[in-house]
């Protein structure tokens, strides 16, 4: 829940009663000290009373104040943003299948813990979300466009089969194609992600910079993921070609269009990127009323009062 702002803050002045009000209990405290010390006979009554904490003394106090400042802020009418799970999006799972994906510095290798991960991700996502599926190698292709039939998304993902270069550009401008598409059959535009995996850096097709400026127009966030370690090497014609991520030029993508950037340098690491990326994409952050919420804490507040009142004390204050 982020911050709170209260569309009647004038009715917080009440609030101005609760240091007040603890401020005579506090009085009301030592009066009664002083009052034992003038009639030293209380001594003999106070024996025979069960004795307790000095602190829960003043519990039932406590809890009657910070009932009477929770409905005091319920009364001011709080709200707050909280997240809402969405009802429809369009979510792209854009794969890197070039070459350097067959290096094994990821268990079993980097495209198969990508695999695994990008279909444990789609079938975590809403049922009603549209999922499509972009590959790259040298050039960018929509593989599924959008649908709610995820079970093809992932059908498709394991069939994915490598290919030289990596045109990274490429991929984003496939990807918006296949929003504009899903944008078109509904009617109504929903909102949009492009979750974008790669191992490499952009060697092929259009720049980078061309891949912002589109989508940053369309209004599509894309959220990278710099994928493998530094280590990565993969074997060609008997040689031992070094594949490192270049992942500033990915960090870079997702921050000119409004995405988040990850990097995940393990199958495991890469599972919690896509739980994470899914969260997001599964919720969206709306100013709600949140006065209940107040009110329920308040009356929790005030049943404590209530229940170490009659335990400890006839006494509110």
């Amino acid at each position: 829940m982020g911050g709170i702002d209260f569309a009647a803050p004038g009715r917080l002045w009440l609030l101005l009663l609760v240091p007040v009000l603890a401020a005579v209990h506090l009085w009301r405290q030592r009066r009664r000290s002083r009052y034992a010390v003038r009639f030293p006979e209380l001594e003999l009554l106070l024996s025979v009373v069960p004795k307790r904490s000095r602190w829960l003394r003043h519990l039932p106090a406590a809890l009657l104040l910070l009932a009477l400042t929770g409905t005091t802020a319920a009364w001011a009418e709080p709200t707050a943003e909280v997240s809402v799970p969405r009802e429809r999006a369009t979510v792209i799972v854009t794969l890197d299948v070039s070459a350097s994906m067959m290096a094994t510095d990821v268990s079993p290798d980097r495209i198969s813990a990508a695999k695994e991960s990008a279909q444990a991700f789609v079938e975590r996502l809403p049922d009603t979300f549209d999922v499509g599926l972009v590959s790259f190698s040298g050039s960018a292709s929509i593989v599924v466009p959008p649908t709610t039939d995820h079970e093809s998304v992932k059908t498709a993902i394991a069939a994915l089969q490598l290919g030289p270069s990596t045109a990274i550009g490429e991929a984003v401008l496939a990807s918006l194609q296949a929003v504009a598409t899903a944008n078109a059959d509904s009617g109504v535009p929903a909102p949009a992600r492009i979750v974008l995996l790669s191992d490499g850096a952009n060697t092929a097709g259009r720049p980078l910079s061309t891949a912002v400026e589109q989508a940053t127009a369309a209004g599509v966030p894309v959220s990278t993921i710099a994928y493998g370690t530094p280590d990565g090497v993969v074997t060609v014609q008997g040689r031992l070609i070094p594949v490192p991520v270049d992942g500033p030029a990915l960090a870079g993508l997702a921050e000119g269009t409004g995405g988040q950037a990850y990097s995940a340098e393990s199958g495991e690491e890469l599972s919690g990127v896509y739980a994470d990326i899914g969260a997001q994409v599964g919720t969206t952050q709306e100013r709600r009323d949140v006065s209940a919420r107040l009110a329920g804490l308040a009356l929790v507040a005030a049943l404590g009062a209530c229940a170490a009142t009659l335990v400890w004390s006839p006494r509110l204050l």
